[in-house]
C-alpha cells in the first residue's frame, strides 16, 4: 500500500509518502518569515501553504519513486490548528483522493504526535505513557492500544511550547524561542533562581502561567535595578526556567509510572526536541526499567510522516471516513477518555 500524508496545521507544509510500511519521503517546508512578526500570522500562513503544497507534492513523489496514480490512500491533518492553514491541506487532500478514487483518512494532529514513536526502529510497546509537549498542547496520556487513549492530565493554561516562547520574548529572543532558551541555558546556572512548580487538584494536570509570571516579575526586578539584562543573567534565567519546566513534567510522569503498569514511555511533540528534556525522560525511564521511545528531531515538530502513519493504521483498523469531514481549530472535547471516567 502506498500512502500519501499531508500536514498543514500551522506554519509548516509537509508531505510524506509511505510505501508498504516504509517511509519513502517526508518533506517539510517551514515558513521562517513569521519570525519578523514574533509569531505566526494565520492569513500569511494559509497563503504560504497554497503556494508550496503542489510543488512539494511533486518533489515528494519524485523522491519516493512513486507516481501519483500509484497512491492507494490519502491522509491529511483535520485539526486542531489554524483553520485557514488546515483547510488548505485538508481540501487539497480530499480533492486528490476523490480524483484518484482512493480512500481518504482525516487525522487528528495530536493523535499523529502520539503515535509518531512508531516511525522509529525501536517502537513503543502497549500500554505506554505518552507525554505530549508542543506549542499548543501539554498532555499526559495512557495509550492502551491503537484505538484506546486515556487522558491522565493536561495543562490548565499555557502549553509548554507557549511558555517557552513567551519567556524567550521577555528575554529579548526572537521567535521561535524554544531553541534559544536551550542555547542560553547551556551557559547558565539552573540553580541560580528558584522558580515555582504548580500543585493542582488533579495530580496529573500541568500549569505554567504562574511560572511564566514569576519569570516576568524577576525580569522586571532586575531591569528596575540595573536597567537591562546582561548575558549572564539571561543565561541563568533561561537555565532556571528550563529546569522548572522539566521538573514539572518529570514529577507528573513519575507519578504515572508508579500508578500504572506500562511497558514504554514516549515523549513527543515539538518541545520533545529539547535536549535536556529528552535526557531527563530517558533517565526516568531507565530508573523504572521502561523502554523509552523519543522520535528523531525531524518527527518531533509538525510533519506529514506521522499523519501518513496514523492515517494508514486507522485505515488498516477498518475506520472509514466520508469527504464531508471539516477542519477544526480545537481538540474535540470527547476525543480522549478522561482519567476519572476510566477508573
Amino acid at each position: 500500500m502506498n500512502v500519501l500524508g499531508i500536514e498543514s496545521s500551522c506554519d509548516e507544509t509537509s508531505i510524506a509518502v509511505i510505501s508498504n510500511g516504509e517511509l519513502k519521503a517526508n518533506l517539510i517546508s517551514s515558513q521562517d518569515f513569521h519570525a519578523e512578526y514574533g509569531g505566526v500570522i494565520p492569513e500569511l500562513s494559509s497563503r504560504a501553504h497554497l503556494q508550496i503544497i503542489l510543488p512539494l507534492l511533486k518533489k515528494a513523489l519524485k523522491e519516493s519513486g512513486i507516481s501519483l496514480n500509484q497512491i492507494d490512500l490519502v491522509t491529511a491533518t483535520a485539526g486542531p490548528g489554524l483553520i485557514g492553514a488546515l483547510l488548505v491541506g485538508l481540501s487539497f487532500a480530499k480533492g486528490l483522493a476523490y480524483s484518484l478514487n482512493v480512500p481518504f483518512v482525516p487525522v487528528n494532529h495530536i493523535e499523529g504526535h502520539i503515535f509518531s514513536g512508531f516511525l522509529m526502529k525501536e517502537k513503543p510497546e502497549f500500554p505506554y505513557l505518552c507525554l505530549v509537549v508542543s506549542g499548543g498542547h501539554t498532555l499526559l496520556l495512557l495509550v492502551k492500544n491503537d484505538s484506546e487513549i486515556i487522558k491522565l492530565g493536561s495543562t490548565i493554561d499555557d502549553a509548554v511550547g507557549e511558555a517557552f516562547d513567551k519567556v524567550a520574548k521577555m528575554l529579548g529572543f526572537e521567535y521561535p524561542g524554544g531553541p534559544l532558551i536551550q542555547r542560553y541555558a547551556e551557559k547558565g546556572n539552573p540553580d541560580s533562581i528558584k522558580f515555582p512548580i504548580a500543585k493542582l487538584k488533579n495530580k496529573y494536570d500541568f500549569s505554567f502561567s504562574g511560572l511564566k509570571t514569576a519569570v516576568l516579575r524577576y525580569v522586571e526586578s532586575v531591569k528596575k535595578e540595573t536597567g537591562e539584562l546582561n548575558e549572564e543573567t539571561k543565561c541563568n534565567i533561561a537555565a532556571s526556567f528550563q529546569k522548572a519546566i522539566i521538573e514539572a513534567l518529570l514529577i507528573k510522569t513519575k507519578l504515572a509510572l508508579v500508578e500504572f503498569d506500562v511497558k514504554s514511555i514516549s515523549l513527543v511533540g515539538g518541545v520533545a526536541a529539547n535536549k535536556p528534556l529528552r535526557e531527563s525522560i530517558t533517565q526516568l525511564g531507565n530508573a523504572f526499567d521502561k523502554k523509552v521511545v523519543i522520535p528523531d528531531l525531524s518527527y518531533c515538530g509538525d510533519n506529514a510522516a506521522m499523519i501518513a502513519y496514523r492515517g494508514m493504521r486507522l485505515h488498516q483498523l477498518g475506520y472509514k471516513f466520508s469527504f464531508d469531514v471539516t477542519a477544526y481549530a480545537r481538540m474535540p472535547e470527547r476525543f480522549f477518555k478522561s482519567y476519572e471516567n476510566s477508573l
